[in-house]
């Protein structure tokens, strides 16, 4: 099972909430140059093209979503989720420099309840968010991006990785997690593997190194039974 030996995520969701209003107006400080790096090669990979309705779970401070919206053109639709209220605020104020914000439509919100039809998107997109999610809800947040994507639609989920990784760094890191679970909150999960078991194929999985940490970034479709 993809959930064995995933350490699990104890912060609740109000407390997540309150983290990440706190520090959204920081983030792009410590956060952005570590992680643009992965996300943009990930968007490489998912290959968005024009006229694309698609949808990115948590957002952050909008750099993926400003290129999301870029990439579909002006046929193309783009929605977000994403828990903290002042990352929805900084993302508009960037779409809205860029003349983007009529392309967009966001949306204060936990993905384990997406608030959309089902078989909307032609792609939904993760970066460094589904690792958040407690362990027994990551397969219901696949579970509702499958609901979400169209039939031939497709997921790429950019995470922190746990198979092969039996590192000290990453002992030493999810001790971190375990003593810190309000400040370091993500932890690696087998990203490959809880893909897979919530329904979908693997098209391509890149191996990735996050400062020395284990990462992979991984498109898949729905499977077809």
């Amino acid at each position: 099972m993809a959930k064995e030996g995933i350490l699990r995520v104890y912060r609740t969701k109000s407390e997540a909430k309150a983290s990440y209003d706190m520090i959204s107006g920081a983030y792009d400080y410590f956060a952005e140059p570590f992680e643009s790096k992965f996300s943009n090669r990930a968007l490489d990979m998912l290959n968005i093209k024009k006229g694309e309705t698609v949808l990115e779970i948590g957002f952050g401070t909008g750099h993926c979503m400003e290129r999301i919206a870029t990439e579909i053109g002006t046929n193309g639709k783009a929605f977000g989720i994403d828990i903290s209220s002042g990352m929805l605020k900084i993302t508009k104020r960037r779409l809205a420099r860029k003349n983007l914000e009529k392309r967009v439509k966001l949306t204060c919100g936990d993905a384990t309840h997406l608030p959309y039809k089902k078989r909307t998107f032609d792609a939904v997109f993760m970066s460094f968010t589904l690792e958040l999610f407690d362990t027994p809800e990551i397969p219901i947040v696949l579970k509702e991006i499958k609901r979400v994507l169209k039939p031939n639609g497709r997921l790429c989920v950019v995470s922190m990785e746990k198979e092969g990784s039996d590192s000290w760094l990453i002992k030493l890191y999810e001790w971190f997690h375990k003593v810190l679970p309000n400040y370091v909150d993500c932890r690696p999960i087998y990203v490959k593997q809880s893909i897979s078991d919530a329904g979908y194929s693997i098209k391509t999985k890149e191996k990735v190194s996050l400062l020395g940490l284990p990462g992979s970034i991984v498109v898949a479709k729905p499977r077809v039974r």
